[in-house]
């Protein structure tokens, strides 16, 4: 769920892998393993990503369909 979340959120914001990787301060392969799946974020990332994007880390992990 993480995966698919992560690549709605990247794309509904219009940014490139490269983009977030950038915003995030990791590789752009980082987040390329993260929307296909191959690797979970730390829980610090995990962070990082919810305040982006303005969601809960319960959404990004797919525990509630809320966003907020």
């Amino acid at each position: 769920m993480f995966a698919k979340r992560l690549k709605e959120l990247r794309t509904e914001r219009k940014l490139s892998q490269t983009d977030l990787a950038t915003i995030l301060n990791i590789s752009n392969r980082t987040i390329s393993m993260y929307e296909t799946g191959n690797s979970e974020p730390s829980a610090d990332i995990l962070a990082k990503l919810s305040i982006y994007f303005g969601v809960t880390t319960d959404y990004l992990i797919g525990i509630t369909n809320s966003r907020n």
